[in-house]
């Protein structure tokens, strides 16, 4: 008989944290978007991108719930959304089966991917499944030691955006790199504010994120900074031609990006989870914004 905690969907809905999908569709939106104006979208091929990133944040999700969980990190002081290993809704066994399956199913999707792109898909696919465990897996956990904004950027702005568009197109256009840039630092502003909000819990548990090493007001800084370039790289782009100035309809989404900035700068601990939410929003209605900009333009 199947165990009723591994039917219990309410449980996996709390582990895999849908709050976080947002923005793991977003480069896959930007990638997308350039396909449709250079007109080489594949709308088979965006779906597969689309399910293998949020495949991908789903298992990277329960990675860190089940790793942080064994390396002690997780305690009853945290903040953060409840992880299910830690509270005992489902065992380290029970989400490490899930976090199998979910993998296994992104990479029957990157087969598919390789057949359309090639064997870089491979290294990307690869790559990105080995760092989604790294972050907090492994005898290096990425997230230990400060460089986990950095992975950060790198999956789910450059390798989600520029792959999205190279399986589509066969090539990768200067305007994919320009346009890889303001999702991926969104995103990784996600990972600051979590890091900042566990900043304390963190520090006692041996955990260096670049928010212990940095402090609390460089990291609030830091988050600005992810911020600020994600936006000013638009203005720069429509001026040296990248993009049509109509791209600057990403510049709606604003008031939400300055909301959640002044949370970071006013709040601190549990508060700041929402603001989590809210970065989230602001890549993936950046991201559809941009699309939007190149359909009027």
């Amino acid at each position: 008989m199947i165990e009723k905690s591994l039917i219990d969907w309410h449980t996996w809905v709390l582990a895999i944290r849908p709050r976080t999908l947002p923005a793991a569709a977003s480069g896959v939106v930007v990638g997308c978007a350039l396909a449709w104006r250079d007109d080489v979208l594949n709308w088979e091929a965006a779906l597969a991108c689309l399910s293998a990133a949020l495949l991908l944040q789903i298992g990277s999700n329960l990675a860190n719930d089940v790793f942080d969980f064994e390396r002690g990190t997780d305690t009853p002081e945290r903040l953060g959304p409840t992880r299910v290993t830690q509270t005992g809704l489902l065992t380290a066994a029970q989400v490490k089966y899930g976090m199998a399956i979910v993998f296994g199913l992104a990479a029957l999707l990157g087969f598919y991917l390789t057949w359309l792109g090639g064997w870089p898909v491979i290294i990307i696919g690869v790559a990105s499944i080995l760092s989604a465990i790294a972050y907090t897996g492994g005898p290096f956990p990425l997230g230990y030691h400060g460089l986990g904004e950095i992975f950060v950027f790198i999956f789910f702005g450059l390798a989600s955006v520029v792959g999205t568009y190279y399986v589509q197109a066969g090539l990768v256009v200067p305007a994919v790199w320009w346009m890889a840039v303001p999702p991926g630092l969104i995103i990784t502003a996600i990972l600051v504010v979590n890091n900042l909000r566990d900043l304390e819990t963190d520090r006692k548990g041996g955990k260096h994120t670049l928010a212990v090493r940095l402090g609390e007001k460089n990291s609030k800084l830091e988050y600005l900074l992810c911020m600020l370039v994600a936006y000013l790289i638009m203005p720069i782009a429509a001026w040296l031609g990248i993009v049509p100035w109509y791209s600057l309809l990403t510049w709606i989404s604003l008031p939400l990006a300055i909301k959640s900035a002044w949370m970071v700068f006013t709040q601190k601990g549990r508060p700041l989870n929402s603001v989590l939410a809210s970065t989230g929003q602001t890549a993936l209605l950046f991201s559809l914004l941009f699309w939007a900009g190149l359909i009027l333009s």
